[in-house]
């Protein structure tokens, strides 16, 4: 997807990069597959902020994507391809042959008009969601499940897309959008292709307001706060940290694993994603 440019008739618009929209076809989405979504300001359910820097932004409706491709065997047609403003990656309204209507992630080149298919013997092309065992090697996936039935997990966010490398010992070894190359059971279903939308990251919002928008509140310096606020507050005008980094609520920042040890899924873990095995 192309992105379009601005002149610079401001300091915001100059450079300011924004996505044209041209693969969209409709800007209508499926009522039957909408929800509300209720605004939660980062806080949880005592009212503490648990998640800094969330709030305001846009009102928004939940689409109801199918994470599970359940539909084994039903061929269904592309009606269109949709924006979602709860993900970066685009998403396709199917219409299925018995006449239910379900939301995907659109993968890369799915054209509207393509027929689509989830099941274990389908081809392996684009769109169609089949085990792992069933799929070539080399291809891309997307939508993966970490466990058989758990619905589609890793690389949902637009231009990812994972790498089948081998498929043996019940296990497919696939390569992460990190560079973590990681082991899945075989049974674990995936769908074919890459995920649309791969110019997301080019990006370029311009000003703050398009931020905001988003529901994306200011991040203030610790080295701004006060003492009481944060771990690097205080002091006379700009000064450095004095110390190791620290977070919000003192625990180290920088080179520090955030990582639970022992943790179940570690020994499927093959090759990290800086490159080193797991030892």
């Amino acid at each position: 997807m192309p992105t379009r440019k601005f002149r610079p008739t401001t300091p915001s618009r100059r450079h300011m990069e924004l996505p044209d929209f041209s693969e969209l076809t409709t800007d209508r989405p499926e009522k039957s597959l909408l929800e509300p979504l209720k605004k939660t300001g980062g806080r949880n359910n005592t009212g503490r902020v648990t998640v800094r820097h969330r709030g305001g932004g846009h009102k928004r409706r939940y689409r109801i994507i199918d994470f599970y491709r359940d539909k084994m065997g039903i061929p269904a047609k592309v009606v269109s391809r949709e924006y979602d403003p709860n993900r970066s990656a685009w998403i396709s309204l199917l219409q299925y042959a018995d006449g239910e209507k379900r939301y995907i992630i659109s993968p890369l080149q799915l054209e509207v008009g393509t027929v689509i298919e989830a099941g274990k013997d389908v081809e392996a092309r684009v769109g169609n969601a089949l085990p792992l065992k069933k799929i070539p090697v080399g291809t891309l996936v997307h939508g993966v499940e970490l466990a058989p039935g758990g619905r589609a997990k890793v690389a949902r966010a637009a231009g990812t897309s994972c790498q089948l490398m081998a498929v043996e010992g019940g296990y497919a070894r696939l390569r992460l959008p990190s560079g973590e190359i990681r082991l899945f059971k075989e049974d674990c279903m995936a769908t074919v292709g890459q995920v649309g939308n791969i110019d997301h990251k080019n990006i370029v919002h311009g000003k703050a307001g398009r931020v905001r928008h988003l529901g994306i509140r200011p991040t203030v310096r610790g080295t701004a706060m006060n003492p009481v606020d944060h771990p690097h507050g205080g002091g006379e005008g700009r000064h450095y940290v004095g110390g190791p980094p620290r977070t919000f609520s003192g625990k180290p920042a920088k080179g520090v694993p955030t990582r639970k040890p022992g943790k179940p899924s570690s020994r499927l873990i093959v090759t990290r994603r800086n490159g080193r095995p797991v030892s």
